[in-house]
């Protein structure tokens, strides 16, 4: 029996090479001579860039950049052997680089993110992927932009600060904008498809959790409406209704409109890279999982997009998740088997710091029950 096991990380908890050797080493305990594929997945944001290094290969550059309050921290990213690099953004501007007390929009800033790109272009690649998610941002990549060579300036001419300064930006200026970056293949992974600005968009949706207050929310979303106006007066393509434009605080936004990037579903991308259609084809039952199964697993997220495309093969699919939500029987009926991994009520700490030997043991169990007959037929 050949079995792919192809999750996603359970966030917070396990990486996703972790859960496919938790659940190897479940259902090896079961079928101990199966012929087991383990292909961690991602849907482009964190980890997408180890799981690319575990299926393809390449090498890892440290770099020092700036955080998301301009301090110095190590950040890296993959370099691989077809001149491509993958960046992720939370690298240099992820909300986990802040402390509950130091999350504020108004000042955090993209700057890193820039300097990664920067590094990798210096480094000669012709193919960059970057994946969003999880920033502490919300300056359309104006730290990004300035890192990369390009300034900004107020009424008077002024350099505009970092991080909250978009509401008073009049002109901008790339003529030391990076050489490389027009020569240069933008591939964005994202997994959101708010826009810009608006009631959906990245202040209003992802501001409060990056700790913006109700008003700066409306601060936020006016300076980011001034901001996409004041580049298309540039003379740049205006791209803030765009699903995706507001991933990572605007990142998204700034990417297409000063690097030409094309925004993907992450999912999608690293499908393509990993070769997971023909994977799966393979194989005789596929095993996937994250963290929380819910209504928004069927929107990009790994495990449905994993059994969107088993259905072209009739592959049988498990689930096995952290938790699992109440769904409709249309959203359960994608899976073969769907099981929650926790085994007994106790704390979320306790939950995570188990959460290894939980699927283990889950993965243990649904292979008894396929032995017996009573789970896949």
């Amino acid at each position: 029996m050949k079995i792919l096991i192809a999750p996603d990380s359970f966030k917070e908890s396990v990486e996703a090479l972790d859960v496919c050797h938790a659940i190897q080493s479940g259902f090896s305990q079961v079928f101990p001579d199966a012929d087991y594929k383990l292909l961690p997945m991602a849907d482009g944001g964190e980890g997408t860039s180890a799981v690319l290094s575990y299926v393809l290969g390449g090498r890892w550059k440290n770099v020092v950049v700036n955080d998301p309050l301009m301090r110095p921290i190590n950040a890296k990213y993959l370099l691989l052997e077809n001149e491509t690099a993958v960046i992720e953004s939370a690298q240099a501007c992820g909300l986990h680089l802040l402390t509950t007390e130091e999350r504020n929009p108004l000042i955090t800033s993209s700057y890193g993110v820039g300097e990664l790109i920067a590094d990798a272009l210096d480094e000669g690649v012709k193919r960059i992927i970057i994946g969003l998610g999880g920033s502490a941002t919300n300056d359309a990549g104006l730290g990004m932009l300035m890192a990369l060579g390009m300034t900004f300036h107020d009424s008077d001419d002024n350099t505009l600060a970092q991080g909250g300064a978009l509401a008073n930006l009049q002109r901008l200026d790339a003529t030391s904008f990076h050489t490389s970056v027009l020569e240069t293949v933008f591939e964005v992974a994202c997994d959101v498809t708010n826009p810009l600005c608006g009631e959906l968009g990245a202040s209003a949706i992802f501001g409060p959790q990056k700790g913006a207050s109700p008003q700066q929310v409306n601060d936020l979303d006016k300076a980011l409406t001034h901001f996409a106006s004041v580049c298309e007066q540039h003379g740049y393509q205006n791209y803030q209704d765009i699903a995706g434009a507001g991933a990572a605080g605007g990142l998204g936004y700034a990417l297409m409109s000063f690097c030409q990037a094309e925004l993907k579903p992450g999912f999608d991308t690293v499908a393509k890279v990993t070769n997971l259609s023909q994977h799966i084809a393979d194989a005789d039952l596929v095993i996937t999982g994250e963290g929380k199964l819910d209504v928004q697993s069927a929107m990009g997220k790994v495990a449905g997009g994993i059994s969107q495309i088993a259905k072209l093969s009739q592959t049988p699919v498990i689930a096995i998740c952290g938790s699992v939500d109440v769904l409709e029987p249309a959203q359960t009926s994608q899976f073969d088997v769907i099981m929650p991994s926790i085994q007994k009520l106790e704390s979320i700490d306790n939950i995570f710091k188990n959460a290894y030997h939980n699927i283990e043991i889950t993965a243990a169990n649904i292979a008894a029950a396929i032995k017996l007959g009573q789970c896949i037929k």
